[in-house]
């Protein structure tokens, strides 16, 4: 499988020759960083843990040049902690038991700018080689710009495909905006109580994000447990970790509606939902 970038890798934990890593995969994920599988991805991930008709595959499409540092990473040039991401990566990815963790390294400018094709043609491949069933990636919602790029760009690489060789499911998962926001008729919920030493391992082995200023493992296994309890206002709890998604799957239908127009009519369900409520106490 060839890349556009230079640098770009496939890593397989078990050692299984492609193509049989990558068709064998049944849920892929499509992360703009690393780190953003194991956020926003982990009922995928959960789902295939030591299943064998089941695999995992992910992709973090950013090279993470230009993520934060403090701590022993204070001084790390970008060459530095690119490395040192793409191996907490692949940590990950043997902890998670991954069937194959694609690293395409290209610099967030080049997923942004939506004239590139080079980032299209790369999930593409990916596509094709993996034909998986269901599809995790960022949610439309999401508040940095790079995550909602790496969405765009797969919804181009997925309308590529013949309408046979599209993934069944499509889900817009939560990183850096929450999606309970959303009426609960169009949220998709995911149950995550189990492995919750798995869980954390898989946050926590992000040294140089955790250790380096940001707490995503503490935050991250926050918001799942309260999403479980605050999910449903007149009923007791039946989770105790829960993370939500936008289903994305009528863009891979319907090539005719935008990625704009589905995220602003579930914007304006929510706003007709508080409208209602405000006039129903007399507000």
């Amino acid at each position: 499988m060839r890349f556009n970038h230079p640098s770009a890798e496939v890593f397989v934990p078990d050692g299984t020759p492609m193509p049989d890593a990558a068709s064998r995969t049944t849920h892929l994920a499509v992360g703009a960083h690393q780190d953003d599988l194991e956020i926003m991805a982990f009922t995928g991930i959960i789902t295939c843990f030591q299943q064998s008709d089941k695999w995992f595959s992910g992709v973090v499409v950013t090279n993470g040049g230009g993520s934060p540092r403090a701590g022993v990473y204070a001084d790390n040039t970008d060459e530095e902690m690119m490395a040192v991401r793409r191996a907490e990566q692949k940590k990950a990815a043997v902890l998670g038991e991954y069937g194959a963790q694609y690293l395409l390294n290209h610099p967030s400018a080049a997923v942004k700018d939506g004239a590139s094709i080079s980032v299209i043609s790369d999930l593409i491949a990916i596509l094709e080689a993996t034909r998986p069933e269901i599809v995790y990636t960022h949610n439309p919602a999401d508040k940095h710009d790079t995550h909602v790029a790496v969405t765009a760009r797969l919804i181009a690489a997925i309308r590529s495909l013949p309408a046979s060789e599209r993934p069944k499911k499509l889900y817009g998962c939560e990183v850096w905006r929450d999606l309970d926001w959303m009426i609960d008729a169009d949220k998709t919920a995911f149950d995550v109580s189990a492995h919750e030493n798995v869980q954390a391992s898989l946050l926590g082995v992000f040294d140089s994000q955790v250790a380096g200023g940001k707490r995503y493992d503490l935050a991250t296994l926050g918001r799942r447990r309260a999403h479980a309890t605050y999910h449903a206002s007149h009923e007791v709890d039946t989770a105790t970790g829960m993370t939500f998604a936008m289903e994305l799957t009528p863009l891979v239908v319907d090539d005719a509606l935008t990625l704009h127009e589905l995220t602003q009519q579930h914007i304006q369900r929510f706003s007709d939902e508080v409208s209602e409520r405000l006039k129903k106490v007399g507000a």
